[in-house]
């Protein structure tokens, strides 16, 4: 005679929500809920988003962020920009026939350490000859050095990312020079990734805050 089946565990039951926030530069919203047993497991984890859930327009929602779980404090869980990027519907939006792209991918390193992969794509309101496709990329490489040299990571994700719909920052000075050399319709930052942190030391998981047993 067959046994009877043992008794099925509830993995469900097992598990606790993790609230996930934004970084401060982005207001500390809580974007995401994630059921886990082990919060241990939630460290170096990506949860996806939009700009449009960080600042409620709806035009915003073709800017893609990318955060990286960095830390839990209880059912806290903080994050990292991890890198943004433009949706490919909206890239293709920006074409025009007739224009050309200049495209330039440059590895910088903020002053507080962090090391990221910067793609920035500008669009002219006509062609635009070889020689001036190299000024305006030598100009973006000095314009991101110098921002470098001068901002803290999280000052560069503002610049980079929000500055992109609100006409200032990264892409918005460099429009201002590269429109010396030759019209531009559009300047941003298309794409960012972090690819090192300074070192620190190994993050540490807060336990959740149980309730008192009562008697």
């Amino acid at each position: 005679m067959s046994k009877a089946p043992g008794r099925i565990r509830d993995k469900w039951r097992l598990k606790e929500w993790y609230q996930v926030f934004t970084p401060s530069y982005f207001g500390e919203l809580n974007i995401a809920n994630i059921p886990c047993a082990d919060p241990s497991r939630l460290l170096g984890r990506v949860v996806e988003s939009t700009l449009y859930e960080i600042t409620g327009d709806f035009s915003h929602q073709s800017i893609k962020l990318y955060f990286l779980v960095r830390e839990i404090k209880g059912d806290r869980v903080e994050t990292i920009l991890k890198g943004h990027e433009y949706s490919a519907d909206y890239l293709r939006s920006l074409v025009r026939r007739g224009s050309s792209r200049i495209d330039g991918i440059f590895k910088i390193t903020t002053k507080d350490g962090y090391t990221s992969r910067v793609s920035v794509v500008a669009f002219a309101k006509s062609r635009v000859n070889i020689s001036q496709q190299h000024a305006i990329r030598r100009m973006m490489c000095e314009v991101l050095e110098e921002k470098a040299k001068a901002l803290t990571y999280d000052q560069l994700c503002h610049e980079m990312v929000l500055g992109s719909v609100a006409k200032a920052g990264i892409g918005s000075d460099i429009y201002n020079i590269g429109k010396r050399i030759s019209p531009l319709r559009h300047v941003g930052v298309r794409k960012s990734k972090l690819l090192s942190q300074p070192q620190v030391p190994a993050p540490k998981v807060a336990p959740v805050a149980q309730e008192a047993q009562t008697a």
